[in-house]
Formats: structure tokens, C-alpha cells, sequence
């Protein structure tokens, strides 16, 4: 059997990784399975690309697409032509999709265009925002899966809603996997490594990342997050690695740190970012991804959004929503770093065991692609 894995931006190379070596370990008992990685160039920046490859410890891309640089249109159509023309010639029995970026939308369309069965990694997940690009990608991707993946309970209830799950209407088949991510976040654990940057890590700080559009493309949201983050240096410093797109359109609003317990990086490593993760106090954020994260490695979080796919955390009390009012993020963090026994009690089980890679890969073995299957295994 061949999978053909359509990875394109920075957390997408985390799960692919977890489920990559799942195939290599099925290769090494003598199953018939291969895979072919295509990179559709959607995340260029050498610390956000070319390094993950070396520290996920996966092999380079087969195929590297190099389309970037351009409006969510024009880069949805490009990838979808050089995608189909890699599956004319790969003739794959599955194309792999992971999340919700315009790499995954031009890998299922171009998949699904080809009569070739797509397999969707995080499928219903919603923010019931479609006012996101995310959105539109991931339901617009879900629809035409055969293959569903569910992190969550609550994903698979959303598309139980939307219909999926054994009717007649010929939507896909639903597979309650858990997350790929906590695989990744229990592989990757003890490996690692400390940023090259100044700093006492055995003191309390608050690890924060920003990038979402929502955010950095409003000067008034963008503007009162930054207040907030100053206010909260005077007390515990921040580190914030800061992406390419945000560091452009804080120099393009005349923000800046105006004290120096906010320390501004750059982009860091995925194995760094496990550093900073596991030696933080509180982790503020409107990634996606590094909310699951900062559960996985039992640290408070807080949400720069008005809504999170990941509604379990906040119902459970691991994250705070907060938006982008200034005051509502200064009291979020003053109550998120004193509730130092969030974490004493038992985790439940949210994302899964830490065997979402194997669950995937088994199902795609068994050619699960029934298309009024209702199966929730």
C-alpha cells in the first residue's frame, strides 16, 4: 500500500513525523506500506521548514512543491495543480492530510478530483468561525474525506451533527484516533534541547506565541495584546518567539518591547519549543496546536482568541479565553499563574493514550473507506 502525505506548514511537520515512523516500524515487520512526503513549500523560513525535517528525525520530502508567498486563492491553486501532477505519477491507494491549512484543502481536493481515497488527520474540529481560513479548510475537507480521524470526542460529535457517520448521503467514515500530538509530545519529550538564548530557565516566565490573522492583521487587537504583555513583564518575564509575519506588522505599527523582561526571539525549533515548554510557568497563546501542547506537558494556558477548537480544555479549566482585551488577558494571567494545582489532580484522557499514530495506520492497512460506515472505533 502507498500513502502520500501532503504536509505543508510548521505543526503539520510535527504529525507527520509521529505517524511516519509508525510506517517505518510497519516496513521494518515486513508490511507492504510506503510512503511519499510532499512538502508543498507553504512554510519556507529555514527555522520554521528545512530544520524540522533534521530534528523529527524523517526523511526529506520526496517532493518539494515550493509554492509560498502568495494570497490563500493563488496558493490553493498552484499547490492543487503540482499536487496532481505528483499523483499521476505516484498513483497513491491513499493521499494523508493533516489540519486545516490551504495545504490540506489542495491535497484533498487534488485527491479527491483523481478518484483517490483522502484520509483526513484532526478531522472535526470546528471553531464556528467562518470568518477563518481554517475553517473553510477543514470543513470544506472533512466533506470530501473518506477517511475521518477524530482527536476528540467533541470532534466526533460535530461531525455526527453535520451529518457524517451512516447515513446514505455517502459522507466518510469517522475513526475516534486521538491526537497525534500527544504521540509526538511523549516521543519528543526527553529529546529536547535548550534555546541558545540568555536566560535563567529555572525561574517562573510565560512562554507566548502570536501569529494568528485574527490578530496580527487588526492594529487595535494587535496593539492591546502587546499592552497586556508589558503589563505582565513587570512582573514575570515572557518569552515570546515571534513569527516572521507578526515581527513585520508590529514594525509596520511602531510596537515594540518597552521592557526588557519581554524578550523577543526568533522563531525557535520544535525540539526548543519542548524546552520552553516544559520549563514554563504559563503559556498565552493563539496557536492552535500549542494549546494541546501546554496540556500535554501540564502547564496552564491562556488563548488570545474569542473561540478554540479545543473546547475540552476549557471546559475542563486547563485554558482561559480571553480574546484580546487587554484587561481580560492581565487578569487571566494573574489567575492562571497563581492556580498552581491545576495539574495535581489526574489528567483525563482528552487527546487519547499516545497510540493515535498506530490507530491511523491500522486503518488505513485495513482499507477502511466505507462510505456509510458509522464506525467511532
Amino acid at each position: 500500500m502507498k500513502i502520500l502525505t501532503v504536509i505543508g506548514a510548521r505543526p503539520q511537520f510535527i504529525k507527520a513525523a509521529t505517524v511516519s515512523r509508525e510506517v517505518l516500524k510497519r516496513q521494518n515487520d515486513g508490511v507492504d506500506i510506503e510512503e511519499v512526503i510532499v512538502h508543498t513549500g507553504q512554510h519556507f523560513d529555514a527555522n520554521m521548514s528545512d530544520i524540522f525535517f533534521e530534528q523529527m528525525r524523517i526523511p526529506k520530502p520526496d517532493y518539494n512543491l515550493e509554492v509560498h508567498s502568495l494570497g490563500h486563492g493563488a496558493m490553493t491553486g498552484q499547490m492543487l495543480e503540482k499536487i496532481e501532477k505528483v499523483l499521476l505519477d505516484e498513483q497513491p491507494d491513499w493521499v494523508l492530510v493533516y489540519g486545516d491549512t490551504n495545504s490540506t484543502l489542495a491535497g484533498a481536493l487534488a485527491a479527491k478530483k483523481l478518484h483517490i481515497r483522502v484520509a483526513h488527520v484532526e478531522a472535526g474540529l470546528r471553531s464556528f468561525n467562518m470568518a477563518m481560513p481554517e475553517e473553510v479548510n477543514r470543513i470544506m475537507t472533512d466533506r470530501i474525506s473518506d477517511l475521518l480521524f477524530c482527536p476528540t470526542a467533541t470532534a466526533v460529535s460535530n461531525l455526527q451533527a453535520e451529518g457524517f457517520g451512516g447515513d446514505a448521503r455517502g459522507f466518510g467514515s469517522i475513526v475516534r484516533s486521538g491526537d497525534v500530538m500527544q504521540d509526538a509530545a511523549m516521543f519528543y519529550a526527553a529529546l529536547s534541547e535548550k534555546p541558545g538564548i540568555e536566560f535563567d530557565f529555572d525561574s517562573p516566565f510565560v512562554l507566548t506565541t502570536i501569529h494568528r490573522a485574527e490578530n496580527t492583521d487588526d492594529p487595535e487587537r494587535l496593539q492591546s495584546i502587546f499592552e497586556a504583555l508589558q503589563t505582565i513583564a513587570e512582573k514575570t518575564p515572557l518569552i515570546l518567539p515571534l513569527h516572521p509575519r507578526t515581527r513585520a506588522k508590529l514594525t509596520a505599527l511602531g510596537i515594540r518591547s518597552l521592557h526588557d523582561r519581554l524578550i523577543i526571539i526568533d522563531p525557535v525549533g520544535y525540539l526548543e519549543m519542548v524546552y520552553l515548554l516544559t520549563h514554563c510557568a504559563l503559556v498565552m497563546t493563539d496557536s492552535g496546536g500549542l494549546q494541546k501542547e501546554a496540556f500535554f506537558f501540564e502547564k496552564p494556558c491562556i488563548t488570545l482568541r474569542d473561540e478554540t477548537e479545543w473546547t475540552e480544555l476549557v471546559e475542563h479549566g486547563f485554558n482561559l479565553l480571553t480574546g484580546a482585551d487587554r484587561n481580560t488577558i492581565i487578569d487571566a494571567s494573574e489567575k492562571m499563574l497563581r492556580h498552581k494545582q491545576l495539574f495535581d489532580e489526574r489528567k483525563p484522557e482528552l487527546y487519547g493514550n499516545g497510540n493515535a499514530s498506530g490507530i491511523i495506520v491500522d486503518a488505513l492497512l485495513k482499507n477502511q473507506c466505507k462510505p456509510n460506515s458509522d464506525s467511532t472505533e
